[in-house]
Order: structure tokens, then C-alpha cells, then sequence
């Protein structure tokens, strides 16, 4: 049985790079590539009418960044898959990415061995990371949280909307496993931001984080 074919996209400014990418995706009899891209509002037009299953997105664009075009494309489409393909390996970089919308992220110096084991992988419903990337997450992770909340002044429900944030849920899948309005959760994050001093959901989630 043949595999499923798996659409594929492009975010690339770097025109050598974005040929590489091309010709990699190319040689999967699995996927299909459906374009490339070499700015977010370029692809922003497009990909809603090409519809692709997956994403492959620089951060360093020209204009609008890779992050924030993840969290639009997030938001008007919610089944698509976007992994990060960048230089960036600091910490707040790869939680803007994740807390966008990224399922992925891999370090371009990896990318020409490990990109269609990653897409693979992605696909299969995994999140597949560059190790140094994977080192940093879980070191993030294991850095205890002694006063989560608290001394933010955060109230019990802000916390969990908080937590919910980080783990990429939507306004409306926040409001479902809280029980509440959609409505309800935007009233909560505007309390949020003002009490974190943030204007966004990934600046929430980062100063969150680095508590």
C-alpha cells in the first residue's frame, strides 16, 4: 500500500536555502510540494487556496516574522502543521515558535539530513525537534516552578488559561476544557496581559515561562 501524499509549503527567503528545501521535499514520493514562498505576506495570500498539510517556516523573514505568520496561519487554519527551519537556537525564540503554533522546529544546519525523517514524523502526529532544540526544551521544563502564578499575581484561573496557552490550545478548546465562554477566556487574558505587562499571547506565555 502506497503512502498518503502529504502537501507541503515553503517560507524561505534565502533562495539557495529554499532550492534545497524544494529539491529535498521533492525526492518523497510522499509529499507534494505546493509552493514556495519568500515572505510571509506572499504566502499568507496563497496558502489559502493551496491548502498544505505542512508548513516548513524561516523566522528571519522579510517583514512580518515566521512566528507571527505562524500564529495567523494557526488561527485561520487550525489543522496545519508548521515546523520552524531556522538559526535561531535561543530560548525565547523557540518559545515564540512553539507558543505561535509550531509543531516542529529544526535547526537548518540539520535540515539536510534530518528534514523528511522530521516531516515524517510530524505527519505521524510527533513534534520533531533538532536534539539541541529537544535539550533546551526539556531543561526548561525540569527548572522548578516555585511560585507558579503567585507572584505574578495571577488568580487560579488565569494560571490554567496560562497553562492551556502554553500547551498551543485555542480560545475556544480553552473555553471547552475550562467550561467556560469564549468570551470569558478573552476577558481573562486581557486581565493577563495587563497584570504581566505583555500585549500578546506569546509575550504571555514566554514572561509566564521565565517564572
Amino acid at each position: 500500500m502506497s503512502k498518503p501524499i502529504h502537501t507541503i509549503a515553503i517560507i524561505e527567503d534565502d533562495p539557495s536555502l529554499r532550492e534545497t528545501l524544494s529539491d529535498l521535499v521533492s525526492t518523497a514520493k510522499s509529499l507534494k510540494l505546493t509552493g514556495t514562498y519568500p515572505s510571509a505576506e506572499t504566502a499568507l495570500e496563497a496558502i489559502a487556496d493551496s491548502a498544505p498539510a505542512v508548513v516548513l517556516m524561516d523566522i528571519q523573514l522579510p517583514g512580518m516574522s515566521g512566528i507571527e505568520c505562524a500564529a495567523r496561519l494557526k488561527e485561520k487554519f487550525p489543522e496545519i502543521q508548521i515546523m520552524m527551519v531556522t538559526v535561531y537556537d535561543n530560548n525565547d525564540r523557540i518559545f515564540d515558535a512553539l507558543a505561535a503554533g509550531a509543531s516542529g522546529y529544526l535547526l537548518k544546519r540539520d535540515a539536510p539530513d534530518k528534514l523528511l525523517e522530521s516531516l515524517e514524523d510530524l505527519m505521524a502526529g510527533g513534534s520533531p525537534m533538532s536534539s539541541a532544540i529537544a535539550r533546551k526544551v526539556v531543561q526548561n521544563f525540569r527548572t522548578p516552578v516555585k511560585t507558579k502564578g503567585k507572584d505574578l499575581d495571577l488568580t487560579p484561573r488565569e494560571t490554567e488559561i496560562l497553562d492551556l496557552l502554553v500547551k498551543g490550545s485555542l480560545y475556544k478548546e480553552i473555553a471547552w476544557d475550562l467550561g467556560i465562554g469564549v468570551e470569558t477566556v478573552r476577558t481573562h487574558l486581557h486581565n493577563i496581559y495587563s497584570k504581566l505587562h505583555v500585549r500578546t499571547r506569546t509575550e504571555a506565555v514566554v514572561k509566564y515561562l521565565g517564572h
